[in-house]
């Protein structure tokens, strides 16, 4: 005898999608701010037309207001426009820095994974050494030897983060080198290269997309953080973590000096992370809880 499914049980992938939009509004609100965040750093003069490093004295300090919504800070300028081109240095930071890592990480883990032998465990030696420092320090140490700046900047968190990339590339790799259709196609004498760059190349790099989305979030922090010491962006540049340290003097007179860039970091890290969670629950086909 065959059951028929109620009809709260057949499930309609149109309705599925809309479901998951009205019941994940964070997920909405996230894209829509990240949205907002790549207007500011690519069109920020759409958001504002102020000058983010005009000082003028006689309005130092002032208050949120309908001419400054986030006011102004110690030197007269408009909190609000410096939120808004700080995007483009933090942003352009965190996804420089992410993408040295993706590629550096990439050819390293590739490569260790197809050479095996001698190669593969000096690769491997090397990312434990790297491993064997937090990312945030070991970012700390290469600019400490090559100054502050913004280029340094992003070079110093990408080489911290090129293990993160390298070791799932190289697990990949190995895994799929063993698969049965890679063993297949080598019988069938395809080249090394074809072999590689058709069917071991692509599913290697399967992962990847994701731990970038995800890892970006942390980036942005880190570059932040290391701005707040002076490492990266020198004033009178707009870049979020410098504005913390500008900031941190005034917090008593001027909250809102710190408070705006400090909830536009923190803002941005969330939403990020929150469409990375939910790109890699959808590429291990799990539904979100």
């Amino acid at each position: 005898m065959s059951v028929s499914s109620s009809p709260e049980q057949e499930t309609d992938p149109r309705q599925q999608r809309l479901y998951w939009r009205v019941a994940n509004p964070g997920l909405t609100l996230s894209a829509i701010f990240l949205l907002l965040v790549a207007i500011a750093t690519f069109w920020p003069q759409v958001l504002t037309a102020a000058n983010p490093i005009a000082a003028d004295p006689l309005q130092a300090q002032l208050p949120p207001s309908t001419q400054h919504w986030f006011g102004t800070d110690h030197l007269g300028r408009d909190v609000f426009s410096r939120v808004v081109y700080g995007a483009r240095y933090s942003i352009l930071i965190g996804v420089s820095a992410v993408a040295i890592a993706a590629i550096v990480g990439t050819f390293l883990g590739l490569l260790s994974g197809l050479a095996r032998g001698p190669v593969d465990e000096a690769i491997s030696r090397f990312l434990d050494v790297i491993s064997s420092f937090p990312d945030l320090l070991l970012a700390l140490v290469l600019i400490s030897f090559t100054g502050p700046g913004t280029i340094n900047l992003i070079f110093a968190l990408g080489l911290a983060s090129v293990p993160r990339f390298a070791r799932v590339v190289r697990a990949q790799t190995f895994v799929i080198a063993k698969s049965g259709y890679v063993e297949q196609a080598r019988t069938f004498g395809l080249r090394r290269s074809v072999l590689v760059a058709r069917h071991i190349l692509p599913h290697a790099l399967a992962q990847v997309p994701i731990l970038a989305t995800i890892g970006l979030g942390t980036t942005i922090i880190q570059a932040a953080g290391l701005s707040f010491l002076g490492m990266g962006p020198q004033p009178p540049a707009p870049e979020w973590g410098a504005m913390l340290a500008e900031a941190r003097n005034y917090l008593r007179v001027a909250w809102w000096i710190g408070v705006w860039p400090g909830l536009a970091i923190t803002l941005t890290v969330i939403s990020i992370s929150v469409l990375g969670r939910r790109w890699q629950l959808a590429f291990e086909g799990r539904r979100p809880s």
